[in-house]
């Protein structure tokens, strides 16, 4: 089993930064990707970003290319989300994901998934 806790989200103001971070913790070594997805009130989940824990490519959302920066520090097995212009189209639940490759992730297929931090973002 892997567990997935996220954190750092609150209420921030338009153009304001965040950064959200994702520790994990038990079987880590089956995971081979790591990404962020999101779920405003009333809509589906949707990807965000993704990457693998080896190195190499990161993947974003069309949505948030330019603003947000996902990153991973190996060493404290924790991923981070750095979100800057913030919009408030940005507000949702965000969670971390884990699955045996990024390409599970990006789909959506990830077997692990962290109870989610709430961000707002006011206008």
């Amino acid at each position: 089993q892997v567990q997935l806790v996220e954190s750092g989200g609150r209420l921030v103001q338009a153009g304001g930064s965040l950064r959200l971070s994702c520790a994990a913790s038990g079987r880590t070594f089956s995971t081979y990707g790591m990404g962020w997805f999101r779920q405003a009130p009333g809509k589906e989940r949707e990807f965000v970003a993704a990457v693998r824990w080896t190195g190499g490519a990161t993947y974003y959302a069309d949505s948030v290319k330019g603003r947000f920066t996902m990153s991973r520090d190996n060493a404290k097995n924790t991923v981070y989300l750095q979100m800057n212009s913030l919009k408030p189209e940005d507000t949702a639940v965000y969670y971390c994901a884990a699955a045996s490759s990024v390409r599970a992730v990006v789909a959506g297929e990830s077997g692990y998934w962290g109870q989610g931090t709430q961000v707002t973002v006011s206008s």
